[in-house]
């Protein structure tokens, strides 16, 4: 209806315009304008000039967003309309007679005229969207005064984000001055009547000024990718929250439609980390998981949970959480919408009671295990090491065995870079689940492939062989007992943060990328065979960041000064720790797929009848409580290079 209108406007302007065209250049026609004749004549000037702009793209845009692209389309079709219609007029006086009172006068002053009055409602238009005067009107109906925000960020951004917070509907803020990460920027200028107040390097300096010296700012946008771009980005949030001004980033745009409303992402310590998220196929993991019955251990977790609310929301016929903890499976169901709960099953159970699982896999029938159940604290475990063995490795190969009797299609380990060259209690148990899952992964990718033989007997039922993987990464970072929740809450008690040593480094990566590499690993994993099958996925996480980076970070980011405000103390390294992890080992080979930062891992795997043998020991020393022999039993698998009870990386057409 509203284009209806539009062209409609239109074409009475042409005629308008044909009229004082006519009339400013005081033309005497030789026929009476409201003749037939002179009626089939506007109806022609009328159908050519309706053909002529939606030809020009006329019609194609919003007025609202009207710019000089669409105000030249309209000089194009009133130029290409005032030229057919003197040609056509040439040649009816060429083939029928002259008409007095029209020569080139008349159309100069009829394209000159066509063109303002048809540009004038629409440059009118933008005009009150985006003027002081329509704000103060917008205003009005809520009684709420606009937020005034500081934009930092490119010139360029700047322009796009100034024009659609004029905009949207209702208006929630204005920009009030524009903070120019180039160097360059013309200081002083302006961006649609927007001052740019301030550009690098002096871009902390001038916002303490600005919040010092202005009592209406609610708000500081930083503009997409500014937290890679600005040395100071730690800084500017850390001026502006202390202030009490909201931060938030600016992440695209939406509803174009409706009113051009900005995407405004809330700027978490997640994205401090100068690191670029991994980008997620969506699709890819969506059409893997759609329909299919999730199973995930350990799923009352941080890593758990959030991989059983994203399974839901990428459609998951039906998902079932088995964990033991009762306060975490609340938590949980709290995060949940009620659809989302109508296809949550939840059993409170411990992995390492095989029966128990037994009954649930059979019973479930999923199509995947995401086996995310562990224990991951590194100085708890190095006191509790029984523990670590019972849920890191049993309860690993209770589930996978169980996966594999059941005839669950995929069963996938999280595992951590712990697993690397261990040198605790948490990293060689997580290795010795590697190496289980790495040993089945060669079982079941043999020839007729199967369960048989993983508890020394065969009972003569067969399924067919369960795919088994492993996903590596650092960090997780906002997870239970990470760092980040540690320094949180010391900081919240006033200090002291405490760091072990000043060197230290980890790598990082948020919830969200953690979920959804497992998702695509296993979606990856899917499809392969062969030579190109791999066991084992891990993720590029970019470069380690050093511990006490981050504590620094997170203390100005709260307002408070490092040191000063909140001390820090170093109380040295503890038992298991390193200083630095890595992500692959020395005598793995990392293969790059064709999925961005993810990557596969080829390296030497223990037979399966070397892992039994070894776990048998190893539930011996469980029984006597012997934790230097258990020990010994898990460095034994992990550190025994090319013995032949050791299976090598298969060559092409070569099975384990």
């Amino acid at each position: 209806m509203r284009r209806a209108i539009i062209m409609i406007q239109d074409l009475i302007m042409v005629l308008v315009a044909v009229a004082l065209s006519l009339i400013l250049s005081q033309s005497r026609l030789s026929f009476d304008a409201f003749s037939y004749a002179g009626l089939i004549c506007w109806a022609v000037i009328v159908f050519a000039a309706h053909l002529l702009f939606r030809y020009c793209g006329l019609y194609n845009t919003v007025w609202r967003f009207a710019s000089t692209p669409d105000f030249f389309n309209i000089l194009k079709g009133c130029g290409i309309l005032t030229v057919v219609l003197y040609l056509t007029s040439l040649a009816f006086r060429y083939f029928f007679q002259p008409v007095a009172g029209l020569n080139e006068r008349q159309f100069i002053v009829f394209f000159l005229v066509s063109f303002t009055i048809i540009s004038a409602p629409r440059l009118y238009y933008r005009f009150l969207r985006d003027g002081a005067s329509w704000r103060i009107l917008r205003r009005a109906p809520g009684g709420a005064p606009i937020r005034q925000a500081l934009f930092i960020g490119r010139l360029s951004e700047a322009d796009v984000i100034v024009r659609f917070t004029r905009t949207a509907v209702p208006a929630e803020y204005a920009i009030a001055g524009i903070m120019a990460t180039e160097s360059d920027a013309p200081l002083g200028t302006q961006i649609q009547g927007v001052p740019v107040v301030a550009v690098r390097p002096r871009l902390v300096e001038v916002l303490e000024e600005y919040v010092r010296g202005t009592e209406n700012l609610d708000l500081v946008i930083f503009g997409n990718g500014a937290e890679r771009e600005i040395e100071d980005y730690a800084e500017l949030v850390r001026v502006a929250r202390h202030s009490g001004i909201t931060v938030v980033q600016f992440s695209g745009l939406s509803e174009l439609g409706q009113g051009g409303r900005l995407v405004l992402d809330a700027v978490e310590m997640e994205t401090i980390m100068r690191r670029s998220a991994v980008a997620t196929d969506i699709e890819r993991i969506g059409a893997f998981v759609d329909g299919k019955r999730v199973l995930v251990t350990g799923g009352a977790g941080s890593i758990g949970r959030v991989l059983v609310k994203r399974s839901l929301e990428l459609g998951a016929e039906a998902v079932l959480v088995a964990d033991n903890s009762e306060f975490g499976i609340f938590q949980l169901d709290q995060l949940l919408d009620d659809d989302e709960r109508g296809r949550l099953t939840n059993r409170i159970v411990d992995v390492t009671d095989r029966r128990q699982m037994m009954r649930i896999v059979g019973e479930f029938k999923p199509a995947i295990i995401f086996h995310a159940a562990a224990l991951k604290h590194v100085p708890i475990l190095e006191e509790n090491w029984e523990a670590a063995v019972e849920t890191n490795v049993f309860g690993t190969l209770v589930c996978a065995e169980v996966a594999a009797k059941c005839g669950v299609p995929q069963f996938l380990l999280i595992s951590s870079d712990k697993a690397v060259d261990p040198t605790s209690v948490l990293g060689v148990t997580k290795r010795a689940a590697e190496q289980i899952v790495a040993a089945l992964h060669e079982v079941h990718a043999a020839p007729g492939g199967n369960s048989s033989g993983l508890n020394g007997h065969d009972n003569g039922n067969r399924h067919p062989g369960t795919k088994f993987i492993a996903v590596r990464f650092g960090n997780v970072f906002g997870s239970n007992g990470s760092v980040a929740t540690i320094f949180q809450a010391q900081i919240e008690a006033g200090g002291p943060i405490t760091i072990t040593d000043r060197r230290m480094t980890r790598y990082f990566m948020t919830v969200a990328e953690a979920v959804d590499l497992v998702i695509m690993s296993a979606t990856d994993a899917e499809g392969r065979q062969g030579s190109d099958d791999y066991a084992i996925y891990m993720l590029d996480m970019g470069k380690p960041v050093p511990i006490l980076e981050v504590a620094e970070t997170m203390i100005r980011m709260a307002g408070k000064s490092p040191y000063t405000d909140i001390p820090i103390r170093f109380t040295g390294v503890r038992p298991g720790e390193k200083l630095h992890e890595t992500l692959h080992g020395e005598n793995e080979e990392v293969v790059k797929l064709d999925i961005a930062k993810v990557f596969g891992l080829r390296s030497e795997v223990v037979s399966w009848a070397k892992i039994q043998a070894g776990l048998t020991t190893l539930q011996a020393a469980l029984r006597d409580q012997d934790k230097a022999a258990a020990m010994s039993v898990l460095m034994g698998l992990h550190e025994e290079r090319n013995t032949p009870d050791r299976v090598e990386p298969k060559a092409a057409g070569q099975s384990a």
